[in-house]
This record gives structure tokens, sequence and C-alpha cells, in this order.
């Protein structure tokens, strides 16, 4: 089956899963489920951070992000989330991230714990694939736009 042949409802199914990786890579990474974040990535998917460092297959990802901080907390809040599919097995997609950081050793105040003075808006650049598991993330592209940093 080509594109041209996938039906309407195909189409808007493989949209929705894709968008589905897209939110659950955030939620799994506040939620520091190392393990369930890889498992969003094709058995060989690749994650390119910021830096540059590139991250290949689930035991790569899982690691580096097991080694953050055990004391940091983080909220990534995805927004302008854009799929297009390709073909029945491929699509790419773009979205927006804005990330806030904390501490759990900051004191919980009626409005919560502090905000680091960082603040990060950024942008992913995603190819998803379909596998036997379902769709999966083949490659994720991370870029920082904007940086704000406040006094402390």
């Amino acid at each position: 089956m080509t594109h041209d042949t996938m039906t309407a409802l195909d189409t808007i199914l493989a949209k929705q899963a894709c968008h589905d990786l897209v939110v659950r890579f955030a939620l799994l990474n506040d939620a520091r489920d190392t393990a369930g974040l890889a498992a969003l990535f094709a058995p060989d998917g690749v994650m390119r951070r910021p830096d540059g460092t590139e991250l290949r297959g689930h035991p790569a990802i899982a690691a580096a992000y097991s080694n953050r901080p055990a004391d940091r907390i983080s909220r990534h809040h995805v927004g302008s989330v854009l799929i297009d599919v390709e073909s029945p097995r491929s699509a790419s997609g773009t979205s927006s991230v804005l990330l806030w950081t904390g501490s759990t050793s900051d004191p919980v105040g009626p409005f919560g714990r502090p905000a680091a003075a960082r603040q990060v808006l950024g942008e992913f650049h995603d190819r998803f694939v379909k596998t036997d598991d379902g769709w999966r993330i083949a490659e994720r592209v991370a870029h920082f736009t904007f940086v704000r940093e406040t006094g402390a």
C-alpha cells in the first residue's frame, strides 16, 4: 500500500499514534521512567541531544536519561506538534518544548517549588517508523531555540 492508497482513517490513526509518542516522551521523561522512554524508540532508534551527543538504541537512551541528578524535577510542556504521514510505515514531525526544572530539595510552597533560574525553549524534529510493535521514534533531533537565565 502506498501513501496514496492509505485511507483517511489510516492517516488519522498514524498521526495520532505519532503525536502520542511526542507527548508520552515528555511525560515519561518527567516521571523518570527511562525504560519506558527508551521503549518509545525503534530498537535501533537514535536520539540526538542539543549538544550533539548521539544515543543509539534502547540501552544507550535509557542509560543517558538515568544519569541526571536524583533531586532534579523537570516539566516539559509540548506544543505545536505537527505530524506528516509519508507512507503506511513512515512519518515525520516537529514540536516545540518548554522545559522548566527544579529540585526536590527546595521546600514546597503554596504555589509549588521554585523553578530553577534557567528556562529553555526548544524543538524536536522526529522521524517515525511503524514496527511490528506499532509506531516508534526512529530518530529524534533536539535543538534549543531560546534560554532565559534569571537571578538565582
